[in-house]
């Protein structure tokens, strides 16, 4: 089904709900890798659901001598790299082959984002008595303009086939899309959570390079909570939900050639805190065969950071690829996500 509406959401949109962007995750990815001991023994740094975890790894490894030596000194590889690399992303495409840097880097990823959920503005207690997303506290973000735009002049029995003429391809580990609207689709029509979950199927959600886990209600088993708390077995098992980039272009393992489609018919294109960096370019758009025309779609994008000079570029590199057409791109470095869609309300419409 050809999709009225094509989100491409970066770490910049999660930040709007207090979410680490790239510079900060890879402060907290080195932090959490810095596994160090005094005494010999008793652990005086980094994060000890890693260290768990790489005892289980090991231990699979040579159950009659259990060495984690081998994954400390690679997590201070990565630890030592941080602040020269683009992204954890690109460090571990850097080093495709080293399976057990994937395996360190891949962990931490898991961890840093789990504890970021838990610190968001999205998190909700399930001890409270009544446990639910404060609303009030994201009014002012871009998933409440995204939530009023999809529910504009919609009931309740409606929502299925709104749902269905929307994708989203988010770049991001973490679950905050498909967690914040299980709990708004339930807060604003009064639907039990089954039903909620069962509207939801009707939103293609994709994550290119994984994430770290399907949430209870995605899962008939093994579901993680948003922003739980889990040890070094539920941490391994976080880890292999995430992907590579040459994994997430595997067109065998992932939903690349999913992924390209959705964008290649798509009526309209919003990229929200994307950065543009061209490997993930290049996952999205591979191309245009010979004499095929640029569709002339009106595509939009925050992009805060980025100079008049790299959006004119960016412009260009996305006409070449098929993207959309130089004139209908619309980049404003002048919009967080939420001004996005008050700017642009009526163009991104779907009443």
């Amino acid at each position: 089904m050809q999709k009225s509406l094509v989100l491409v959401v970066g770490a910049g949109a999660s930040k709007e709900v207090n979410l680490p962007v790239g510079a900060e995750l890879k402060s907290r990815i080195a932090r959490a890798l810095d596994i160090r001991y005094s005494n010999g023994y008793r652990r005086s740094s980094g994060d000890g659901a890693i260290d768990d975890a790489f005892r289980e790894i090991a231990r699979e490894l040579n159950p009659r001598q259990v060495d984690i030596n081998p994954f400390l000194h690679l997590s201070w590889r990565i630890r030592d790299a941080m602040p020269q690399a683009i992204s954890i992303d690109n460090f571990i495409d850097s080093h495709r082959g080293e399976e057990h840097i994937a395996t360190c880097g891949k962990l931490a990823i898991a961890k840093c984002i789990l504890t970021a959920e838990a610190e968001s503005s999205l998190f909700v207690n399930r001890r409270d008595l009544a446990p639910k997303i404060d609303f009030a506290a994201v009014e002012s973000t871009w998933f409440n303009s995204f939530f009023q735009l999809l529910t504009e002049n919609c009931q309740e029995r409606d929502i299925d086939e709104r749902l269905s003429r929307i994708a989203v391809v988010t770049f991001n580990y973490d679950r905050c899309v498909e967690h914040y609207l299980f709990g708004a689709l339930q807060n604003y029509y009064g639907i039990a959570p089954e039903r909620a979950a069962e509207a939801l199927k009707h939103l293609q959600v994709f994550h290119p390079y994984g994430s770290v886990g399907r949430l209870p209600w995605q899962a008939d088993r093994d579901g993680i909570d948003y922003g739980a708390t889990i040890g070094g077995k539920g941490l391994i098992d976080a880890a292999k939900a995430i992907r590579t980039f040459t994994e997430g272009i595997d067109r065998e393992t992932s939903d690349v050639d999913a992924i390209r489609a959705v964008l290649r018919d798509a009526s309209r294109i919003a990229f929200l805190g994307f950065a543009f960096h061209r490997l993930n370019v290049a996952l999205l758009f591979p191309g245009l065969s010979d004499g095929e025309p640029v569709p002339n779609r009106p595509t939009f994008a925050t992009g805060i950071g980025i100079s008049r000079a790299d959006g004119d570029a960016i412009a260009s590199e996305l006409s070449k690829l098929g993207a959309t057409s130089h004139e209908r791109f619309q980049v404003r470095s002048d919009l967080t996500c939420a001004g996005l869609f008050r700017e642009y309300w009526r163009s991104l419409g779907l009443a």
